[in-house]
């Protein structure tokens, strides 16, 4: 066991519930404070000084400077898989053209799908460890990653084993989702529903054995799936004993029932959710997962946040990294500007990047600063928490741990 400290302020996010609205008075802010690991998990947390007249034998980690710290982030939804990038779709989209019209001139998905075919197994593996660095050197500590640039069984294994294979590389926790139903690949000679039927029979058995990913997810919307193809498709990935989670509600409605009914672990996007969706959400256990990135990315709405907490719902916010519409990657500045638009309180915006965000991967062991969470940490130089959001993503972490082990100083 070992002792972490002096921290002028732990905000540990105990106690606060997984669903609804958040005041910063409801926040557990412990002076002055120290916490105890026993190899990946934390024990106990208390002020430094009673860790250490109650365990005086244990080694002492101790910090040399005024360090606040927050639980590490949990980001969980990114598409950091890719190789290439779309330039030419953002110059394109700040000129003025449409989503719609961007994909015809041959850019949009498809153009991650061709860079992605034609690259090795290697290339995404190096892809995904460069992109994921850079996301623990702010703090992140578990990533959700997706697939949905194959678009056919060869190119969406290489892109699964690529994540399973940088996650041995790295100390970020990488949480693999196939998005094989992310659109009908250009050159599927099918139906939707053939497409949808091919990952069931083919691509689905080929996961199961390898263990590459236990969740499964599928863009709803008018240019991928409807929402009855995507029912269809997601019970019978549920009743194989997957996961399910929702692309919902970014151009038009119509994902998040389908999420709500099937009892998806989150929707995700629902910047055009509206207030019949909201009202769903919020009597449902999925979590709405805002993507900041995306509505900066593509200069649309955000997801309308603050009625999604008024109303009771659960709230995660993630990057959404990806090559074409969230390119930026920077978690905590979107989160910070999110804030600012959707009027945030810092409870809920910390409570977003963190324990709820782990909920919405079903992991219940991280997250918060408490008795038997992984030790899973990030400290900023400062001795104010507030700090760390009203600097908008500039304040970087100064040390970040995992499970338990001094990552970044």
């Amino acid at each position: 066991m070992k002792i972490i400290g002096p921290f002028a302020q732990i905000v540990t996010m105990a106690g606060l519930p997984i669903k609804g609205s958040l005041k910063d008075e409801q926040l557990q802010i412990l002076e002055q404070g120290g916490v105890l690991i026993k190899g990946e998990y934390i024990v106990a947390v208390d002020t430094f000084n009673n860790l250490r007249r109650a365990y005086p034998d244990v080694v002492i980690e101790e910090t040399d400077s005024v360090l606040t710290l927050i639980p590490g982030f949990v980001d969980c939804h990114t598409h950091i898989c890719y190789a290439g990038n779309r330039a030419r779709d953002y110059a394109m989209r700040v000129a003025g053209k449409s989503y719609l019209e961007i994909a015809q001139a041959g850019g949009g998905i498809w153009e991650s799908v061709q860079h992605c075919r034609s690259s090795t197994e290697q290339v995404l593996v190096d892809g995904i460890v460069r992109r994921s660095t850079e996301a623990l050197s702010r703090g992140t500590t578990t990533m959700e990653v997706k697939s949905g640039y194959g678009l056919n069984n060869e190119n969406e294994l290489k892109m699964l084993r690529a994540i399973k294979q940088a996650d041995k590389l790295i100390p970020v926790d990488l949480i693999p989702t196939c998005l094989a139903a992310h659109t009908l690949p250009l050159d599927f000679d099918g139906s939707r529903d053939e497409y949808l039927n091919n990952i069931v029979t083919q691509l689905l058995p080929i996961i199961e054995q390898e263990k590459l990913s236990a969740r499964f997810d599928i863009f709803i919307e008018q240019s991928a799936f409807s929402p009855l193809e995507a029912k269809e498709f997601l019970k019978k990935v549920k009743a194989k004993g997957f996961e399910i989670t929702i692309h919902a509600d970014q151009f038009t409605p119509g994902g998040v029932p389908i999420a709500v009914m099937l009892g998806a672990r989150s929707a995700d996007h629902l910047e055009h959710s509206g207030e019949k969706e909201i009202s769903l959400l919020a009597q449902s256990n999925t979590v709405a997962v805002c993507l900041p990135g995306a509505s900066l990315g593509l200069g649309i709405p955000f997801s309308p946040a603050r009625k999604l907490l008024d109303e009771g719902a659960g709230l995660a916010i993630a990057s959404d990294w990806n090559p074409g519409s969230a390119p930026m990657g920077q978690l905590l500045t979107q989160a910070s500007i999110l804030g600012t638009f959707e009027k945030l309180t810092m409870a809920e915006t910390l409570a977003g990047l963190t324990y709820r965000a782990a909920y919405a991967l079903n992991l219940l062991n991280r997250g918060r600063i408490a008795d038997q969470q992984l030790a899973d940490m990030q400290a900023y130089s400062t001795s104010d928490y507030r700090e760390i959001l009203y600097y908008q993503g500039s304040m970087k972490s100064s040390k970040v741990w995992k499970n338990g082990k001094l990552i970044l100083q």
